[in-house]
């Protein structure tokens, strides 16, 4: 029985190890690594190891009967070399699952199984993006919930409203070109290495709001990026009619936080095609502007409560107004996988402006093969 694993395993753990001892009692373990260019293809940032070392120390692993480096490139980088593999099984765990790698191995008859993260006894969990350190490594991620895109002017001109973010812990190293605002996040880098100062939250988000919008640019990256990133917790913002909102309102209640962390799960999807062009054939009236207007403050609402039903409603009423005007959001094969989950979630929705990324889910109960997230807290 052949058994085909693929990733990054970059600075070598005793994750990575636990992952192969498991994946070798399905059969013999063939390890296919991301080389370099898909790692900063994926990631945007030099590997620790090069795929040479790489390839050296798994294959060193007694787990492992071969290893070598996929020749192609993106998610499915391994898809030329599995097809000449012709393994039985193809092992992902939760965090490296996504429906393409599902639909390639049943479009090839492999069997596809998603294991979870279980460290071996008596070790504690490890993960590359919690040892790596180096630049960036500590800096939040933004996730939105609601009522985002009125942070551009051309929207809150017509109709003030709040959009709705939370900022995430770095307990994983999101993609590129996936919502999670890795774009001002990376403009961040530049500013702060290493991690964000000791300064007042929405002075850093002004900071870095300004540092990536620079006089001359001809796009404007929204605030809410800025803020989510920086701010911790959850926060909801007031935009009326100006890049820079009128008000931020801030949460920190452990037991809202918590709620949160509770019903909301992340599914991989792929990163943004290059070229994707989010602002043609829009259809940006008054009356889908309300609608958007109205699903934050519902989900908001929804939210302080506690009300699972009313956030949901929200959630995916935020979304629905968001990909009316901003069609190109939503493709043909991001809907077949919202299609998948419709009936074990209450609401989806895509992390930013869509187009690829990673898909939301809030559900009441636990969802399969997802990841959950880890939201960012304040030291008051």
């Amino acid at each position: 029985m052949k058994v085909f694993v693929s990733g990054c395993f970059d600075m070598l753990h005793s994750g990575h190890v636990a992952f192969f001892k498991e994946a070798s009692t399905y059969g013999d373990l063939y390890v296919g690594l991301g080389s370099d260019n898909t790692i900063m293809d994926l990631k945007a940032r030099h590997t620790i190891n090069s795929e040479q070392e790489r390839l050296y120390m798994v294959k060193s692993i007694r787990y492992v009967t071969d290893a070598f480096i996929n020749r192609g490139n993106g998610i499915l980088d391994f898809e030329m070399d599995i097809k000449d593999l012709k393994p039985d099984i193809c092992l992902v765990n939760e965090d490296g699952h996504s429906f393409a790698k599902e639909k390639l191995c049943e479009t090839l008859g492999i069997k596809y199984i998603v294991l979870a993260r279980i460290p071996e006894a008596g070790l504690p969990a490890r993960s590359t993006t919690q040892i790596r350190g180096g630049v960036g490594s500590q800096l939040p991620y933004r996730l939105d919930l609601a009522g985002t895109w009125i942070d551009q002017p051309d929207l809150s001109k017509i109709l003030p409203g709040w959009a709705i973010t939370i900022s995430l812990e770095p307990i994983l190293e999101y993609n590129e070109r996936s919502g999670m605002s890795t774009s001002t996040r990376n403009a961040a880098k530049t500013i702060w290495p290493y991690q964000l100062p000791l300064e007042k939250p929405e002075k850093l988000a002004e900071i870095l709001f300004r540092y990536e919008n620079r006089p001359g640019n001809t796009l404007v990256s929204g605030a809410q990026d800025a803020i989510g990133i920086c701010v911790p917790g959850l926060t909801r913002h007031y935009y009326n009619g100006d890049y820079w909102p009128e008000t931020i309102e801030k949460v920190y209640d452990e037991t809202i936080l918590d709620w949160l962390e509770s019903h909301l799960y992340m599914v991989t999807l792929w990163p943004r095609p290059e070229g994707t062009d989010l602002l043609t054939d829009t259809q940006i009236t008054k009356e889908a502007i309300t609608k958007l207007t109205q699903a934050s403050d519902k989900c908001w609402n929804g939210i302080m409560n506690r009300d699972l039903k009313m956030f949901g409603e929200g959630f995916s009423e935020s979304f629905d107004a968001q990909t009316s005007m901003f069609p190109n959001m939503l493709t043909n094969d991001i809907q077949a996988v919202i299609d998948q989950y419709k009936d074990t979630a209450i609401a989806w929705k895509l992390s930013g402006a869509g187009g690829g990324g990673y898909l939301i889910l809030v559900s009441d109960k636990p969802i399969k093969n997802t990841m959950k997230i880890k939201i960012r807290r304040w030291d008051l």
